[in-house]
């Protein structure tokens, strides 16, 4: 009986950290996650809400925990651990500081819950441990978890830019996506100026303001901008950098 409902106890946790990460998740995203059923994934639902757990369930949408439940720091398995120090090493050869800043801050915190051992086994780890990058960086940027923030809350930005021809503007921009060339971080923004969605290059960006305001985001998914990109410029992986 113990051996049957230790991988149960072991889900039921885990069903609560997941649900602390997300502000809604649906039965069958939990149901993916943990290789279970929906119907288990019910039976569980209802157990923790007898435990005491406040679940909300949005019928026809999902599961979300009451704002403002949390329970007390997680504690990270080794392996866990492990692959946050690995991880580490790979932030540490971004381009963009306020990302490497943010990450060794968010990390310390990580430390701190780390048992006894585990934190000596981090440390041995991240002494030994070394990730190379063969292409240099000639330039790097600041702004990346400032654009974020304003991609996540829509808030439009006036950046100063400069372009590949040297070339400086003024532009006011709409946050839609990001993503990392190995060599530069790219923001997707729809432009005030030109009137459609452009590609800036981080480290080409000269200030940056957030605008006390908001716009309306745009109602595609990342992998749609891609492919209406593709159709309109034939198949070419990326539209120009303005």
């Amino acid at each position: 009986m113990i051996d049957s409902e230790t991988p149960r106890l072991s889900r039921l946790t885990a069903i609560i950290t997941f649900l602390q990460t997300k502000r809604l998740v649906t039965s069958t995203e939990l149901a993916k996650k943990f290789g279970v059923s929906i119907r288990t994934i019910y039976r569980d639902i209802r157990a923790l809400e007898l435990s005491g757990i406040p679940i909300c369930t949005e019928e026809g949408k999902g599961y979300s925990l009451v704002e403002g439940f949390s329970l007390a720091p997680v504690m990270f398995t080794e392996t866990e651990a492990n692959a946050l120090i690995t991880a580490e090493q790979l932030v540490l050869k971004n381009s963009d500081t306020s990302f490497i800043k943010n990450y060794q801050d968010a990390l310390i915190k990580v430390k701190a819950v780390l048992r006894t051992n585990t934190k000596e086994k981090a440390r041995i780890l991240a002494e030994r441990i070394i990730y190379r990058n063969n292409t240099p960086q000639s330039s790097s940027s600041h702004y990346l978890s400032i654009i974020q923030l304003a991609l996540t809350n829509y808030a439009p930005i006036r950046i100063n830019y400069v372009s590949y021809e040297n070339n400086t503007t003024q532009r006011v921009v709409e946050p839609f996506a990001l993503y990392n060339t190995q060599e530069n971080w790219v923001l997707i923004a729809y432009c005030r100026m030109r009137k459609e969605n452009r590609s800036f290059r981080l480290d080409r960006i000269q200030s940056l303001e957030t605008l006390p305001e908001k716009f309306q985001p745009q109602n595609i998914t990342l992998q749609e901008y891609f492919e209406s990109v593709r159709k309109k410029y034939f198949n070419t992986p990326d539209i120009p950098l303005s």
